[in-house]
């Protein structure tokens, strides 16, 4: 499975986010953002990069003024691979 991470410079940035996903009944889940994805607030939003053509358009109707980022999460063969999107 293939996550993408929404990475943004402040916490309540990252809440406000998870909460719009969840309000358009896309699962996430607030992780820590791991090293190697900017210089972040130290939480992130992680969700199915399915959905992420729905984050996008949800993330242009809101102030991206916060936001840092989206980073694909892909682990193969036990190691994990950031990649800014």
């Amino acid at each position: 499975m293939k996550y993408t991470l929404a990475v943004f410079n402040s916490r309540f940035a990252t809440l406000n986010f998870a909460n719009l996903l969840k309000s358009q009944h896309v699962p996430c889940a607030i992780i820590n953002t791991p090293p190697g994805a900017s210089h972040a607030c130290g939480i992130s939003v992680k969700f199915l990069s399915d959905f992420l053509p729905m984050a996008k358009e949800l993330l242009a109707m809101t102030s991206q003024r916060n936001f840092d980022g989206f980073y694909t999460l892909a682990t193969m063969n036990g190691m994990t691979k950031l990649v800014r999107v």
